[in-house]
């Protein structure tokens, strides 16, 4: 069983760890770098963590969880259910572009964050409840296509800028046109007609 977070090597461990994950993925990631970063021996790391896939599930399950809580402190105001849609969209980009390790992350992860899509499937639901939203739609697929475009994106923002040199002068106007272009893509697809 892995430590409780409370321990400061395994702090330290999990910060290292999420660190290289985030910059080499699960494939290209060194024990013997995260025990040099968090300052321990690969003995503790793996007594804690019993494995390279067991540290890698620690991290993933604490990156889902900040990532669970920063969109349930998200408020979404009273109205419809695709202008609350829009609006998780924008704020779950907005997040994912502050914090590009949760991205990485969550491109790596194979569905540890499932949970951290749920309130985008509450909303739509409650848009086929009310016959905003499209019936013929799976509501859990939807949101995660909607999570996909934008973890796609910002996981290649330098390629997409470097191949349309216009667009990509200025690369936080380019984000900004992503964002708004992605968020529509979604609810446009989404709405009943």
């Amino acid at each position: 069983m892995p430590p409780k977070l409370s321990n400061n090597r395994a702090l330290r461990i999990i910060a290292a760890a999420r660190e290289e994950y985030a910059k080499r993925g699960f494939a290209g990631a060194r024990v013997e770098h995260i025990a040099r970063r968090a300052g321990v021996n690969k003995q503790l790391l793996f007594y804690y963590y019993h494995s390279k896939r067991g540290l890698f599930q620690a991290v993933l399950a604490q990156a889902a969880g900040e990532l669970e809580g920063a969109l349930a402190a998200l408020p979404l105001p009273a109205g419809r259910p695709l202008d609350r849609l829009r609006l998780a969209l924008e704020a779950l980009f907005d997040l994912l572009a502050r914090r590009p390790d949760l991205a990485t992350l969550l491109a790596e992860s194979g569905g540890a964050f499932a949970p951290a899509i749920k309130r985008l499937v509450v909303l739509l639901a409650e848009g086929q409840g009310l016959g905003q939203v499209r019936d013929d739609l799976d509501p859990h697929l939807t949101a995660a296509q909607g999570l996909v475009l934008m973890v796609g994106y910002l996981g290649m923002e330098s390629a997409i800028a470097a191949s349309s040199r216009p667009l990509g002068a200025d690369e936080s106007a380019l984000r900004e046109r992503w964002k708004v272009a992605a968020v529509d893509l979604v609810v446009a697809g989404v709405a009943a007609r």
